[in-house]
């Protein structure tokens, strides 16, 4: 089971609770259920993996009190937050602090599947991402000095015999190093070398 797709799900209701372990679990998502925020943050101290699905009033510590200390501790933790009448104001304000999503209880099946899913799809992209940008480093770093400065005037988009003129060297051996680059990088165009570039933060978007 992939942490990344574990909920965790806080709610003082018991009924509550079993009724989405149960909808959550006949969905094929994994789920841990706790009594209170408190219980969740005693059970993963570090922060969570996966998504948090917790009721926004409760006793003690509510869901917006749970979402500001998650912020304070930087997790970027996707969290759904689900409101009784007359809670608007609390879901508005959970969103401006970073909630990804409130339901409105009660709430159909299939909103709040929908809802998690996409949560869990935003937190496998970013993972996705992560990986990506780590590769591309990685590759990065085996570029040797020379090679780098002819990647960056290559995705300046620099002509061959303007990064020559720049380097003090000749176009041919520019077409050389571009060739150990694409090579290193495992690019298959320069379109591709950009793309990596920008993933990989050596090209501002600005």
């Amino acid at each position: 089971m992939s942490t990344s797709s574990l909920v965790h799900i806080i709610d003082d209701d018991d009924a509550v609770r079993d009724s989405l372990e149960f909808l959550l679990r006949a969905a094929s998502i994994e789920v841990r259920t706790y009594e209170s925020a408190t219980a969740f943050l005693e059970a993963v101290p570090d922060g969570a993996s996966g998504c948090i699905l917790t009721d926004v009033r409760m006793p003690g510590m509510s869901g917006v009190d749970l979402l500001r200390q998650l912020k304070a501790c930087g997790s970027t933790v996707p969290v759904i937050v689900m409101t009784g009448h007359g809670d608007i104001q609390l879901a508005v304000e959970a969103m401006k602090i970073g909630a990804s999503d409130f339901l409105e209880k009660p709430f159909d099946d299939e909103v709040l599947l929908a809802s998690v899913r996409s949560a869990l799809g935003r937190l496998e992209k970013n993972a996705q991402r992560d990986a990506e940008r780590a590769d591309l480093n990685r590759r990065l770093a085996s570029l040797s000095a020379r090679e780098r400065e002819v990647l960056d005037g290559l995705v300046a988009g620099k002509p061959n015999k303007i990064i020559a003129f720049d380097l003090g060297i000749s176009p041919r051996t520019v077409e050389i190093y571009r060739a150990h680059v694409m090579t290193k990088m495992n690019a298959g165009s320069l379109s591709e070398l950009v793309r990596m570039a920008l993933i990989a933060g050596v090209l501002s978007t600005d």
